[in-house]
């Protein structure tokens, strides 16, 4: 179900690169979460604030206009279905043509026949985790006072905020789907001195999670049967190392 989310993900992905003004740094492709609707939602794209959604409660692609709303159920569809689906939408309430082209490799593959088919348990937790995400981020930054946006990044579909503290230390952390260092999601933070990572051999160890300097510099904290309290507890505990 994670592939499936990840793949879905990219036809909100694909409108921003159709229609948001490209960035340099990539962010017209990111997305928010909505913790209230309990889904994906890109930038706005145009200026009336059409904006085209992934929601996790119905497994649907929803396109939200001031015109007016349509949903696409994705189960038992296939991309092919999608695609149509998408450039059909896309030309009524933009008036614009929809593109699914990508500048950037994802770490699956997809062709006409792929079908998407839900499990609605597996779903539910995927959505519960994006909202534990969310809303621990949102908390972390508040009780260090510090600022950030806080997004979802198509390519590797990790949850991320980024902040900079000091000339010399910025600080990126936020939640990474399974990967070849962790095989289930984990909170992830890293301190930066311009775009080098910055050394944690020295570092004293945290009370939650642990310390990686080998490849990824950073600590990490496996996602299973975490809590907020704990999400804030461990990104606080590593913010402040870095800080010292």
């Amino acid at each position: 179900m994670e592939k499936m989310m990840h793949l879905a993900a990219q036809y909100l992905a694909a409108a921003g690169i159709s229609f948001v003004e490209k960035k340099a740094d990539d962010s017209h492709t990111n997305l928010g979460w909505s913790i209230e609707k309990q889904r994906l939602e890109t930038h706005p794209l145009s200026r009336e604030g059409d904006v085209l959604a992934l929601n996790y409660n119905n497994f649907s692609l929803e396109w939200n206009s001031p015109k007016n709303n349509a949903s696409f159920a994705l189960d038992g569809k296939t991309h092919q279905q999608v695609l149509e689906w998408l450039t059909n939408s896309a030309n009524t309430f933009l008036g614009k043509t929809y593109n699914y082209d990508f500048h950037y490799d994802l770490p699956y593959s997809i062709d006409d026949s792929f079908t998407f088919i839900l499990d609605a348990s597996k779903l539910k937790e995927l959505a519960d985790l994006r909202t534990l995400t969310q809303s621990g981020l949102e908390r972390t930054l508040e009780v260090n006072g510090l600022s950030s946006d806080i997004r979802i990044w198509p390519h590797h579909f990790d949850s991320g905020a980024y902040v900079i503290i000091s000339d010399d230390l910025s600080i990126g952390f936020g939640l990474a789907v399974p990967d070849t260092m962790i095989n289930e999601h984990y909170f992830y933070i890293s301190g930066y001195k311009g775009h080098n990572g910055l050394d944690t051999s020295k570092f004293d160890s945290l009370s939650l999670g642990e310390w990686n300097n080998d490849g990824f510099k950073g600590a990490v904290l496996p996602a299973t049967k975490i809590n907020e309290e704990q999400v804030v507890q461990f990104f606080t505990e590593a913010i402040n190392t870095y800080k010292k």
